[in-house]
């Protein structure tokens, strides 16, 4: 999806948001030891997005919301997914 279309759609900029939020709010919940095994991640930058969208209410800026789902949430999934290699081969 091109960013034109992505701003146009109501319903697809709010599913993203929606998720964006999950996440950074998942961020909030993992403990520190866990968080320093994936010191590339910027676990306070996620929940600082999940705080802007939460408090944001009807001034989300959804230019920033694409650029974080487009440029930022791929990184993550693939550190996510290392650490949860790392974590499941450590058990």
């Amino acid at each position: 999806m091109e960013k034109e279309t992505f701003l146009k759609d109501e319903k697809t900029r709010s599913a993203v948001a929606h998720q964006l939020l999950i996440l950074g709010e998942a961020s909030k919940a993992i403990p520190a030891d866990i968080k320093s095994r994936a010191p590339n991640l910027d676990w306070k930058g996620m929940a600082g997005m999940r705080d802007r969208l939460i408090h944001a209410y009807f001034n989300v800026d959804y230019d920033l919301v694409w650029d974080t789902a487009k440029n930022r949430v791929p990184m993550v999934e693939r550190e996510l997914e290392k650490l949860i290699e790392e974590l499941s081969f450590s058990n």
